[in-house]
């Protein structure tokens, strides 16, 4: 780090950088770890394989989160509506027209590279930067329903709609981060409490409509889930114990096994047992395997730093006194905050299993890439504050 700070021009909160730094090694090593059954099976055992493609990921991440920091935030705004008016046709693109993995379509395949795109990490962005944009913008009237409310509630409307067929877990995170932007661009209590109202309503309605026309899609997933959170299972394989590799029940137990093997230190790098039974051991349920492998410890350890980044986040909010700055830094933060400790609740036991990635931690091109830009926003929200208490110390000793 000392070598960085003398060499490389951090823009913007320094110990945000530092919180970066930490999770990224700490990636490498669950990812290096986690990856050998992935390797054998799809690069005849070249488990360096997956490591050096994780790595080029995360500097590809670290790049564009020092361009996304070096540009003025006020870029962004300016960016949102172009943002928006695109995620927009590409989520129906997927919705429809997407590559089907794990019986769900949201990704878009890239076809001159061959890499699959997940379309809602860039929803994502879009949608709580234009939402940012279009509550500074109406600050005045903020508390209007027809003129401010409804608009906003149309705003993300249709990107959780768009999202919550192939994934409710994101689309309903998606959804809560928002109501929290409009909290705190001061949209009332009341409004805020009919548009939770109105989202409840129409998951209804579409499960209701879904069940009459015979349209089964992520329903029967998402229920079987919830049935063996609360170990209401009734399927063969659940009274058998024989359960299919793929059954979310058996996620959930190889997790608690792992987790519950590790103890306080672990079993040291590389010598996680569960890594060659839990699926996806290096996206879903990867913090399991640090706990197996570093322990509670290691476990506290990736909990306070993005605590601490939240933290950092609450300072920048505090300084500013602009509205999307504000908004954009809350949204973010609380979005990969929250999403660190739903998918932590998952590999826990706390949560049913929902399929969110550990942000940063997790193996996955796009994710990474996207949330590098989210913490380069923030960064560049820090960058401009700095720089104006700076003029503002020259403007007083002047």
């Amino acid at each position: 780090m000392n070598w960085i700070q003398n060499n490389i021009k951090l823009k913007g909160d320094k110990t945000i950088w530092i919180v970066v730094f930490l999770l990224s090694i700490v990636s490498l090593l669950a990812v290096y770890s986690s990856t050998g059954l992935l390797a054998f099976k799809k690069v005849s055992g070249n488990t360096e394989h997956f490591l050096f493609k994780h790595f080029i990921v995360l500097c590809g991440g670290g790049v564009i989160m020092y361009i996304t920091a070096s540009f003025p935030y006020t870029l962004y705004a300016r960016l949102a509506r172009f943002f928006y008016l695109l995620a927009v046709p590409l989520l129906i693109f997927t919705l429809f027209m997407g590559t089907n993995l794990n019986d769900a379509n949201r990704w878009i395949t890239l076809p001159i590279i061959g890499m699959t795109f997940q379309t809602s990490d860039f929803a994502k962005i879009a949608l709580i930067l234009f939402l940012a944009r279009q509550i500074s913008k109406s600050q005045n009237t903020i508390n209007e329903w027809r003129a401010t409310v409804i608009p906003l509630i149309i705003i993300v409307g249709i990107v959780c709609a768009l999202i919550f067929p192939a994934n409710f877990s994101t689309a309903a995170l998606l959804f809560f981060t928002s109501l929290v932007i409009m909290f705190i661009g001061r949209v009332s209590i009341k409004h805020l409490g009919a548009i939770v109202g109105m989202a409840v309503l129409c998951v209804v309605l579409f499960i209701v409509f879904a069940k009459i026309v015979g349209y089964k899609g992520r329903i029967e997933t998402w229920t079987n889930r919830l049935e063996n959170y609360m170990g209401h299972s009734n399927s063969n394989e659940a009274k058998t114990a024989k359960v299919e590799f793929n059954d979310e029940d058996y996620q959930a137990q190889q997790a608690k096994i792992a987790i519950a093997t590790g103890g306080f230190f672990g079993k040291g790098p590389g010598n996680s047992e569960q890594r060659n039974f839990l699926p996806h051991p290096y996206s879903d349920f990867i913090f399991a395997i640090i706990i197996e492998e570093y322990g509670l410890v290691g476990g506290f350890f990736i909990l306070i730093l993005y605590l601490l980044f939240f933290y950092r986040a609450l300072l920048i909010v505090k300084r500013t006194d602009k509205a999307f700055a504000a908004m954009i830094t809350i949204g973010f933060a609380f979005s990969m905050v929250f999403q660190a400790l739903i998918n932590m609740g998952v590999a826990s036991g706390v949560f049913p299993v929902t399929g969110q990635t550990l942000p940063l931690l997790s193996m996955g091109g796009s994710s990474i890439i996207f949330t590098s830009f989210a913490f380069g926003v923030i960064l560049s929200v820090s960058n401009s504050i700095e720089n104006q208490e700076k003029l503002e110390d020259i403007s007083a000793i002047s």
